[in-house]
Order: C-alpha cells, then sequence, then structure tokens
C-alpha cells in the first residue's frame, strides 16, 4: 500500500508560477503511474498530468505546456510544476498513484488518493 500526502498549495495572481510536491511513503516501488488530478468547485475531478514508472508523460491539452510533472529515482517524491497560471486553474489538487498510463484511464477504484492542496489564482 502507498500513502500519498501533497504540500505547496497556495494562493497566486494570476500569471505566477508553483511547484506542488507529493510525498509517497510504503510501498513506493510497486507505484506504476502517478497522476495529478484537480476538482474546481461544481465540477468533476479531471486527471491533468501522469507519468509512468519509466518517465513517459502525458498531460491534458488545457495544462499542456504550462505544467510539468516530474519525479525522483526512487518514486517517493513526484512534483507539479505549474507556470503561467490562470484563474481557471484555481482548483483542489491531488495525487494519485494506480496501474494504468495515463492513469486517469484508471477505474475510481483503482487509484490511490493523497488528501488534496488548494490552490487559488486571482486575476
Amino acid at each position: 500500500q502507498v500513502q500519498l500526502r501533497e504540500s505547496g498549495g497556495d494562493s497566486v495572481q494570476s500569471g505566477g508560477s508553483l511547484q506542488l510536491s507529493c510525498a509517497a511513503e510504503g510501498d513506493t516501488n510497486s507505484i506504476y503511474s502517478l497522476g495529478w488530478f484537480r476538482q474546481a468547485p461544481g465540477k468533476e475531478r479531471e486527471g491533468i498530468a501522469s507519468i509512468a514508472r519509466l518517465g513517459t508523460t502525458f498531460y491534458k491539452d488545457s495544462v499542456k505546456g504550462r505544467f510539468t510533472i516530474s519525479r525522483n529515482n526512487d518514486q517517493t517524491i513526484f512534483y507539479l510544476q505549474m507556470n503561467s497560471l490562470k484563474p481557471e486553474d484555481t482548483a483542489m489538487y491531488y495525487c494519485a498513484s494506480g496501474p494504468c498510463s495515463p492513469l486517469w484511464t484508471c477505474p475510481a477504484s483503482r487509484k490511490n488518493w493523497g488528501q488534496g492542496t488548494q490552490v487559488t489564482v486571482s486575476s
């Protein structure tokens, strides 16, 4: 079992940058894929970035070119570097792990979630 804990959420101005971190504990060698999701008020949770064990990355069009997912070699820390932030990026951000790549193709029952970290972007 893997435990995930996000950090780094904050309030920033439009155009600013933030780096989110996701600390993984437990059987981190078992992680096949790690992803970042977000959920804005009144909207469904959406996957935005995913990285597989071998390092292949995937991005949704809404964040492509602005956000970068990365990890350290032993898969204990994952990052989401967010640049050129927009008000529409405001959401609760979650990291998750699972056996599918990209991770958003996994059914909900097969994902393991962190508790979330809030990102607020003001205009």
